[in-house]
């Protein structure tokens, strides 16, 4: 009777920790990489935004960006961008840049408290790197840099955003997070700045791998 009474109470405790409840989120940042996107302005000074709306498929990588901000008027006409990632210590500089937009004046759609800054690496104690392919400079303290052209730039279906489809054309990488003598950047190395529910966050400690992963292991210390 005791072993049939804890059964129930197990059973019981399972079927509450499975229960869901319906919530209405204002956002859904539920846990994406931030990057910090470097784009050409009209009068050929550069712009620095940071977003998280991004994901690659293949050598293609997917922004979601803000129909009234400068990042989107400038891939409009002006398609070379860097991707730059950013390592969760350098969510500070991130954080710098959020409140500043590079359009004059400043959109009504813009949160409240945002402001003009025509000189956005300053601003966030950020260095310009030369890219080599495109125009606009790599972030020099962020460990992966992408350069990339934007292929498709076009509205989203709400019309508050838009959607851009950018080829990568080089990648560059800290060296300290690349295997040795490959191609692979090291995941137990890297760890990208990832932005959940507005807030700053790393990688916690590895826990497995795809099946498709091909990423050598035996420099790593794991089987």
């Amino acid at each position: 009777m005791i072993t049939a009474s804890l059964d129930t109470a197990s059973l019981d405790t399972a079927e509450e920790a499975t229960r869901h409840i319906a919530i209405e989120p204002s956002i859904l940042y539920f846990g994406t990489p931030v990057v910090l996107l470097s784009t050409e302005n009209e009068d050929g000074s550069y712009n620095l935004a940071p977003m998280s709306s991004a994901w690659a498929l293949g050598q293609t990588v997917v922004l979601g960006l803000g129909a009234d901000g400068q990042t989107a008027r400038n891939l409009g006409s002006r398609p070379d961008l860097v991707i730059n990632l950013p390592a969760p210590e350098q969510w500070r500089a991130v954080e710098r840049l959020a409140p500043l937009t590079g359009r004059h004046p400043v959109p009504s759609t813009k949160a409240e408290g945002c402001r003009f800054e025509p000189d956005k690496f300053a601003a966030a104690g950020l260095r310009e790197e030369p890219s080599h392919e495109v125009r606009p400079p790599r972030v020099a303290e962020c460990p992966l840099q992408l350069e990339a052209r934007a292929l498709r730039v076009g509205p989203d279906v709400s019309g508050e955003f838009v959607i851009v489809e950018a080829a990568v054309h080089k990648v560059h990488a800290d060296p300290r997070i690349v295997v040795p003598g490959t191609d692979h950047v090291d995941p137990a190395s890297w760890s990208p700045l990832v932005y959940n529910f507005r807030h700053y966050f790393g990688l916690g400690p590895e826990l497995g791998s795809s099946y498709r992963t091909q990423t050598p292991r035996s420099r790593r210390g794991r089987a």
